[in-house]
């Protein structure tokens, strides 16, 4: 059996791996456009920023250890201009030379990747504009930066590649902003724990401009202009564009292969195209949500390297499936740790769920061990059946461990009030008795039983402030004294019993602390002498946070860029 595979990295290279490990006979081919066949595609803004200082630790495999080691004929420099199914074949060119050649198969996979999407904009071709997708694409802006000294650079694209890159240029002393058409960094995450990241960001001196329009780029003055829509422009000495990818999928295209969103190439879940001789993987291939059943794209590592071992065991004759992508996904933000899993709120929403949610403020670990740091955490859920729909978490330590549960009990299908059952290690340097995602478990129990109803931020506003209900801040007066809601009287939790003589009977009673915990306790005395009583979801210290980001987003200078 002969096998070509179109494109290394992750898919590919993990594809060709394990064909060898099946079948020791296979003649297996790879071509790979760029110098390289597997590379840490995730760490090319570390290197950039120093994090990474040797350029060899970026690749994986070279074509000759992969050679040593699995007999696989890796070919860098090779094109695959052209599939022809018909005869089962591909047309080659070796860009070195010039050469081209046909060369047959009788199993082709497909691992062309993505590509940095590029809109038709003024200046793109421009030398100090930039795109970061290959490791020659980081070799170009590391030489840049070694020859040029920037001190500046505007960034179009808030995702991970945009707030990565932005990290390491800021550690390497530069003004770095970032401009982005929506509202938010980092899709993945609703805004209201994304505002987590807006602080984190501007707190070391990335300046966003959120909602604001790229529409070119023009030289001027030895650097470049970032124009805008409707706005003056922004001058640096570099600008990179990061605002997404495309899957790269011509070569199917003109195969005739079935195509589907943003022209993705349709897979079942053997990794199967239209061809039953073609199969595909990774950042081109149109997935299922496993969570929404939903079609999307979602090109990260992780799934590309499920893809590329379940395609070859197929190949190899096995019956392996693909169960659909979770979109599990964390980054680094200086000191802060960003991880989400499944869907968030706002695609739940969209795709028409009956959708809940608890936020909540563990410690890493146990308060009395020293270290400890607070994290947010927001755990959506579908209300009635309690399934687990996603999960979003911000902080510093800690994040990824939590975040690794939550994908696995959404993944095991746990429903959400589960969680609590679930049996964590615990130390005192690393969790508490009651872990984060316990207590995350035992709020969505509470709800579903109906010991306490929630409220949350966007309910504020309709709030009636006419004495038809009671808004009580049960936290302490010094805590009041540095920022409060309006509306909402002070009486502390520790002598709510002793005060209830003031407030109202009959009226519903809406509660609020710093985090969620003292109102909760806070309702339960109130429900046990007769009032109606709802807490607020995460507290006034989640209110804070979004609240202050979108004044900062709404406030933002003419030109553009937050203060």
């Amino acid at each position: 059996m002969k096998v070509v595979i179109v494109g290394g990295v992750a898919g590919g290279a993990t594809a060709a791996a394990r064909i060898r490990r099946l079948d020791e006979r296979a003649d297996i081919v790879v071509f790979e456009r760029s110098g390289y066949v597997s590379y840490a595609n995730c760490g090319l803004p570390y290197y950039i920023g120093g994090a990474i200082n040797d350029p060899s630790a970026l690749t994986l495999q070279t074509p000759e250890s992969f050679f040593s080691r699995f007999r696989v004929d890796m070919r860098v420099r090779h094109e695959v201009a052209a599939i022809y199914p018909e005869r089962k074949t591909v047309r080659v060119q070796n860009l070195n030379t010039g050469e081209v050649f046909e060369e047959r198969y009788d199993k082709l996979l497909l691992s062309p990747g993505a590509k940095p999407t590029q809109p038709r904009l003024p200046g793109v071709g421009l030398s100090r504009v930039f795109t970061l997708h290959t490791v020659e694409d980081t070799f170009r802006i590391k030489e840049y930066i070694r020859r040029s000294h920037p001190k500046s650079a505007v960034l179009a694209g808030g995702g991970f590649i945009g707030l990565e890159l932005a990290e390491n240029l800021r550690e390497l002393g530069m003004d770095v902003s970032i401009v982005q058409r929506p509202r938010q960094l980092m899709p993945p995450f609703d805004p209201d724990m994304a505002a987590f990241l807006h602080s984190e960001a501007r707190r070391h001196g990335i300046k966003l401009a959120l909602g604001r329009t790229v529409e070119g780029f023009a030289e001027r003055d030895g650097g470049v202009d970032v124009l805008l829509k409707d706005e003056a422009p922004l001058h640096a000495h570099m600008a990179v564009l990061a605002i997404g990818v495309t899957p790269d999928t011509a070569l199917a295209r003109d195969a005739g292969l079935e195509l589907g969103l943003k022209g993705s190439i349709v897979v079942n879940d053997r990794m199967e195209t239209s061809d039953p001789d073609i199969y595909a993987v990774g950042d081109a291939v149109q997935v299922k949500h496993s969570v929404t059943g939903e079609d999307a794209l979602i090109p990260l590592a992780g799934p590309a390297n499920k893809q590329g071992r379940i395609a070859a065991d197929n190949i190899c004759g096995g019956d392996s499936r693909y169960l659909g992508s979770q979109g599990s996904s964390i980054i680094k933000v200086f000191d802060m740790t960003a991880a989400a899993t499944g869907v968030n709120e706002t695609l739940a929403r969209k795709a028409g769920l009956d959708v809940d949610k608890v936020i909540l403020s563990p410690m890493s670990h146990a308060g009395y061990y020293p270290g400890g740091r607070v994290m947010t955490m927001k755990v959506v859920f579908e209300a009635g059946t309690l399934r687990l729909l996603g999960a979003q978490i911000v902080g510093r330590e800690g994040v990824d461990k939590r975040i690794d549960v939550l994908a696995a009990a959404i993944h095991a299908g746990l429903r959400a009030d589960q969680l609590k059952d679930l049996d964590l290690a615990y130390a005192p340097p690393y969790s508490s008795a009651k872990d984060p995602v316990n207590m995350a478990g035992f709020m969505i129990d509470n709800l579903a039983r109906g010991v306490v109803k929630q409220f949350h931020l966007e309910d504020l506003p309709a709030l009636p402030r006419d004495g038809s209900v009671t808004l009580l801040d049960v936290r302490t007066p010094a805590e009041c004294a540095m920022g409060r809601l309006d509306g909402f009287r002070n009486i502390p939790v520790d002598g709510l019993r002793e005060r209830l003589g003031e407030l109202e009977p009959g009226k519903p009673v809406y509660v609020m602390c710093q985090s969620g915990l003292r109102s909760y306790i806070a309702c339960r005395i109130l429900a046990g002498y007769g009032f109606e009583a709802f807490n607020l979801s995460g507290g006034y210290r989640f209110y804070d946070a979004v609240a202050n980001d979108r004044r900062l987003i709404e406030r933002s200078a003419p030109c553009g860029m937050d203060q």
